[in-house]
């Protein structure tokens, strides 16, 4: 694994400027992450709101939960952290059971797990926003390994998902970046091993030296630039 195999940014962005229809075209469809003072505005219920949401999407059909959804906030006190905290096992059981929201115990009990991970951060740093927003984007990958140790089922793409959701700036381990990683061997075998993460972050952070774009922008075009994204 070398990052001599690295492609400079301007050779990237031009082969997804001509797999999308030029520059305008390409820009139209990247999206730019949030800044940190507007992180730090979300409430610490959405952030439960979209780690829960994320958790139940991995490995099921994501229109399914989203229909469903007005009935999870309805079911978990719009994920209120204090609320949930208060949610004694049998409640929790008796929610699981429930036909309006998706019936999985294990998944069920994640959410006042990660409530209580995001109230103990929050105590200690003012609120889970503000964690997340000063988390730096050159050790994002940091806070992916956060979120898999403290929270609940949030390891894989999970977390990373509900980061991305959220507005925190990151980016993603899609087939297409993987795909890009694996082929020029800057990474082998696991995407998630740390050694290919610690490739895959160094990488980007290189490309953010060259191009001034955020992460987020980064592998959106990266993943324009390979696989078959073409118009």
């Amino acid at each position: 694994m070398s990052l001599s195999n690295l492609e400079t940014f301007k050779q990237i962005q031009q082969r997804a400027c001509e797999r999308k229809g030029g520059p305008q075209a390409l820009s139209a469809i990247i999206d730019k992450p949030l800044d940190s003072h507007e992180l730090m505005q979300i409430g610490d219920d959405r952030f439960l709101a979209e780690f829960t949401k994320k958790v139940f999407q991995s490995g099921f059909v994501w229109r399914v939960v989203t229909n469903k959804w007005p009935d999870f906030e309805r079911v978990f006190f719009d994920f209120v952290i204090e609320k949930v905290l208060l949610i004694p096992d049998e409640m929790l059981e008796q929610k699981a059971a429930d036909p309006s929201i998706i019936r999985n115990y294990t998944k069920v009990k994640t959410i006042r797990d990660n409530a209580i991970m995001i109230d103990a951060v929050a105590r200690e740093h003012g609120s889970f926003a503000e964690f997340v927003a000063q988390w730096p984007t050159q050790d994002i990958v940091g806070l992916w390994a956060y979120l898999k140790k403290h929270g609940a089922r949030l390891g894989g793409n999970t977390g990373p998902y509900g980061l991305r959701a959220l507005g925190k700036d990151t980016f993603l381990l899609t087939n297409d970046v993987v795909g890009y990683f694996s082929k020029r061997n800057i990474i082998s075998g696991s995407a998630q091993s740390k050694r290919s993460l610690t490739a895959i972050q160094q990488s980007f952070n290189e490309l953010q030296q060259q191009s001034g774009l955020s992460l987020q922008e980064l592998s959106m075009i990266l993943s324009k630039s390979v696989g078959d994204n073409f118009i």
